[in-house]
């Protein structure tokens, strides 16, 4: 693709079904890159149809997937006609490991192509899947699923995605893959440990021809950047720049750990990546964190960029996938002026900074984390760790104390103030479990700090992601990018 074809707009893959397929066909269409979020569709999918699957469109895009004995197990599995009654739990999902059985690798691999489908269906723009490094164990299924919905971009950050570019190549000839999985505790002499996957074992016919998406990594320094484009092993086709003041995961300062008085950490010029230091790289870039306006994306123009990165403008629009009384609570501190969000530290169990928007009745609040029982069982953010007697287990800061420490040879600190984000951004996008007892899974609500292009778009009562592309155009021109969309599909 060359670099005059490239969006000047990438739609932040957002959250957990915060960027869904809905959002990102709105942002195609208009000739931008929209992006769905990849992180836990597993499990998004699985909770869809057990709603029922309203509108059908799970199923519409399930029937297009191309091994209809694996799309019609994971209907068979999670398919409820009509809907689960109302104060039921929603069925399980297996959790992952370095060996994931079948149903699950069906599950994956199904679900991750029906949101690409359902994003690219009745047009011809681009789009893009957005993966978290940390979240490892399902990848190379995962990306494999896109692909085969003919994804246009892979776009991947928390950690350092250096094995993803020869990873893609082997999907795209359906070729076995093995993706090194870090394991804490392991040391060099205990060998590689990966997971292993064969496209090529799917199929009882000859696999269709796959394309190659285009895989841009998501990086906070020139330095992570400048030693992934150095190698054409790790090279990737872009790069997206992610400032301190993105929503969601941040990258640590890369300072010493200092908080400021309200326990955020303290970032300082050695996070700032100006674009102009982008540009010796000779790859293609855009500019996330605080780019989110027409002035920002000047600025990331005339220093060489492609374009931007935008995530919280289209966060709270009309056709993002958050939870509409959660994103309606947003607009109304925003049009009062109190919308605060805090940079927490301890929140991720990935130990990443992550940002949280303060709201009441979520997971913000510490007496909304207090209450909440104490537990783990959808098990997407878990680490693999090396156990006493060699083998792998798996273990989250999130979960209870004493298992985490006792039985699975954590440090207690490292639970400290950790929340379940799994159950937490699934309810955002309202997903949340209902526990037997009556107990609701609150939600957490994550947007960046830059609020700039929200404060002006309030004005338009329900705006939309066509109003979210003008206001960041602002007189620049247009491109065409299929059919209209319209978010009452």
């Amino acid at each position: 693709m060359n670099i005059e074809h490239l969006p000047l707009i990438i739609q932040g893959g957002m959250g957990v079904a915060v960027s869904d397929w809905r959002l990102a066909r709105a942002v195609s269409t208009l000739g931008q890159l929209g992006v769905v979020s990849g992180t836990a569709i597993d499990l998004v999918c699985a909770r869809r149809l057990q709603l029922g699957d309203p509108g059908g469109h799970m199923r519409r895009a399930l029937a297009h997937f191309p091994i209809q004995a694996m799309s019609q197990q994971v209907i068979r599995s999670f398919y409820v006609p009509g809907g689960k009654p109302p104060g039921t739990p929603f069925r399980p999902v297996p959790r992952y490991s370095l060996r994931p059985g079948r149903s699950l690798v069906a599950l994956t691999i199904v679900a991750n192509f029906a949101e690409v489908f359902l994003a690219k269906e009745g047009h011809d723009g681009r789009i893009g899947i957005n993966y978290l490094r940390k979240i490892e164990l399902p990848i190379p299924f995962a990306c494999y699923g896109a692909m085969l919905a003919g994804v246009d971009h892979i776009l991947m950050g928390a950690g350092n995605p250096a094995e993803l570019p020869p990873l893609l190549d082997r999907l795209a000839a359906h070729c076995p893959v093995a993706l090194p999985m870090r394991v804490q505790g392991a040391t060099s002499a205990d060998g590689d440990t990966i997971v292993e996957f064969d496209p090529a074992a799917l199929w009882n016919a000859l696999p269709p021809t796959l394309r190659r998406p285009r895989f841009e990594a998501i990086v906070a320094s020139v330095d992570l950047a400048t030693a992934l484009a150095a190698d054409p092993a790790t090279r990737p086709d872009g790069f997206v720049v992610e400032g301190p003041s993105a929503g969601g995961h941040n990258a640590p300062p890369r300072g010493p750990r200092r908080l400021d008085d309200a326990g955020q950490p303290i970032y300082d010029k050695r996070d700032a990546v100006e674009p102009g230091q982008m540009t010796a790289i000779g790859l293609p870039f855009w500019m996330a964190g605080g780019y989110g306006s027409p002035e920002g994306l000047a600025s990331a123009l005339a220093g060489g960029a492609v374009g931007v990165q935008v995530g919280t403008a289209f966060a709270f629009c009309a056709e993002s996938g958050m939870a509409a009384p959660l994103k309606q609570a947003v607009l109304k501190r925003v049009a009062r002026g109190d919308v605060r969000v805090q940079t927490d530290p301890r929140v991720s169990p990935t130990g990443f900074p992550f940002k949280v928007v303060e709201l009441d009745g979520t997971l913000a609040r510490e007496d909304v984390y207090a209450d909440r029982p104490r537990l783990c069982d959808l098990g997407v953010l878990r680490s693999p760790y090396r156990k006493p007697d060699a083998t792998v287990g798996y273990r989250c800061p999130a979960e209870p104390v004493e298992v985490y420490q006792q039985r699975r040879g954590g440090r207690v600190q490292n639970t400290e103030g950790r929340r379940c984000l799994c159950n937490a951004l699934l309810a955002a996008a309202g997903y949340g479990q209902q526990r037997p007892d009556g107990y609701v899974e609150p939600a957490i609500v994550t947007a960046g700090t830059d609020f700039t292009a929200v404060r002006h778009l309030t004005a338009v009562p329900g705006y939309t992601a066509a109003d979210v592309v003008a206001y960041l155009l602002e007189g620049r021109p247009t491109q065409s990018g299929g059919a209209a969309f319209d978010p009452r599909d």
